[in-house]
């Protein structure tokens, strides 16, 4: 039996923070895991910039509402439901995914906490498990599932690595140059017409990146 592990901002979603640095004006605040390598060094950058500017969880909440499903993404989690069994594997938080989840119609999520007080002041945040994309894979082929994983940034890398089909979807060229791959997806139609989730994950014991 086959299961599909999707990344959620860039795959499905926009990306969040793009999001709110773009209705807040504080361009510093678009770095994404794209760019970053480090999460932790990502998310303290955040942190500190959230802090200096007095901005709450329920400004970035307000963005998040007005945010869409990127273009086919419903349609796309249809086809792969038919198929599949599917997990959103993430390093968004449950305070910020609900709307979007909605949206997807609920399909399961694992992702991050964050730590606030009840004046939506984020203090700092709290991780399901370091490396959890990676660990979640691994823990899913110990249970017989053969795994094709889908991401597009950085801290997508080492879950590619671990399933047995790893697609590097519509990422950006720095991420491409540190992770060359055989072939590139750019879009969901590719995904379906190419069958490249599909051909893959029918290549028993198959480890590969496409």
């Amino acid at each position: 039996m086959e299961i599909a592990c999707l990344d959620l901002e860039g795959v499905l979603v926009p990306e969040i923070w793009i999001a709110f640095a773009n209705k807040t004006g504080i361009k510093e605040l678009a770095k994404t895991t794209r760019d970053v390598k480090d999460y932790d060094v990502l998310m303290r950058y955040r942190l500190n910039l959230l802090s200096e500017h007095n901005l709450t969880l329920s400004q970035i909440k307000e963005v998040i509402e007005t945010l869409e499903p990127l273009e086919g993404a419903g349609d796309f989690i249809d086809w792969l439901r038919e198929r599949f069994q599917l997990v959103i594997l993430s390093d968004t938080f449950y305070e910020f995914a609900q709307p979007l989840m909605k949206k997807l119609g609920y399909p399961t999520l694992f992702c991050h906490t964050l730590i606030s007080d009840k004046f939506g002041i984020i203090s700092d945040y709290k991780l399901r498990q370091a490396d959890h994309k990676r660990h979640a894979v691994l823990s899913l082929k110990s249970l017989y599932y053969r795994t094709i994983a889908a991401g597009d940034s950085y801290n997508d890398i080492s879950m590619l690595n671990e399933a047995d089909s790893g697609i590097l979807f519509s990422a950006p060229d720095n991420v491409k140059i540190d992770f060359p791959t055989e072939a590139e997806m750019d879009s969901f139609v590719d995904m379906i017409e190419k069958e490249g989730i599909v051909g893959k994950a029918n290549h028993v014991g198959k480890r590969e990146v496409l």
